[in-house]
């Protein structure tokens, strides 16, 4: 899965990696952005992939009467995200979410209580794109119109499968050669782990002590 991400992408730096403008609210910035906060975070529209904006990070279906649905949709599944009554209106419309990398915990012991915390990117870049699907809802009490979003996931490769080794998933990881497919009309499945994967690379960040180890 992925609930924790390094959001720690500036303006200046999407210019820089992707050539675009930034227009909408201002998105987190963070370092560890965690995704239960539902927080704001730089991401790239296939209605308009001249320029990056923000959403906010848990899709809302255009059919939900709150906000409550988001703690559920951080994550779409791949596999049944055109099932899903969640997801099915929206897996049609996908985004880049913009970020540095992500965060997984490998439990060392059956129940979790140990687990050593891991930092996934790809290698050689400043700023990743993970595979999102987004929707425009209304709050009708407020009035407010949110642009939110989700990360999908496909099953875990050989590297995710020895960190994430509980649930085995991982978020899809766009190469800079398939970005611009994610934002066409290409099946999603073509996406889904084997048919497509990225060369990640991981540290272990609870061993300081030892020299920095990147997993690939």
């Amino acid at each position: 899965m992925c609930y924790y991400v390094d959001a720690g992408v500036t303006k200046k730096g999407i210019k820089e990696v992707y050539n675009l403008g930034f227009e909408g609210k201002e998105f987190r910035a963070d370092e560890f952005l965690n995704g239960y906060s539902h927080p704001l975070v730089a991401v790239v529209l296939d209605e308009n992939p001249t320029v990056a904006t923000s959403a906010n990070w848990g899709l809302i279906p255009s059919w939900a009467k709150d906000r409550s649905i988001q703690k559920q949709t951080l994550n779409a599944r791949v596999e049944t995200v055109a099932e899903k009554p969640s997801y099915r209106n929206n897996y049609q419309k996908r985004c880049l979410v913009l970020v540095k990398g992500f965060y997984e915990w490998k439990w060392m012991d059956g129940k979790g209580k140990q687990k050593q915390k891991h930092y996934l990117t790809l290698p050689n870049t400043e700023m990743i794109a993970l595979g999102g699907i987004y929707g425009h809802w209304t709050d009708k009490v407020s009035g407010e119109d949110l642009t939110t979003f989700s990360i999908v996931t496909t099953g875990a490769n050989e590297l995710m499968t020895e960190i994430h080794n509980t649930k085995h998933r991982m978020p899809i990881v766009l190469t800079k050669s398939m970005e611009k497919e994610w934002l066409t009309t290409r099946d999603i499945q073509d996406f889904a782990y084997p048919n497509h994967e990225a060369d990640l690379v991981a540290v272990n960040l609870d061993e300081p002590a030892e020299p920095t180890t990147l997993f690939g």
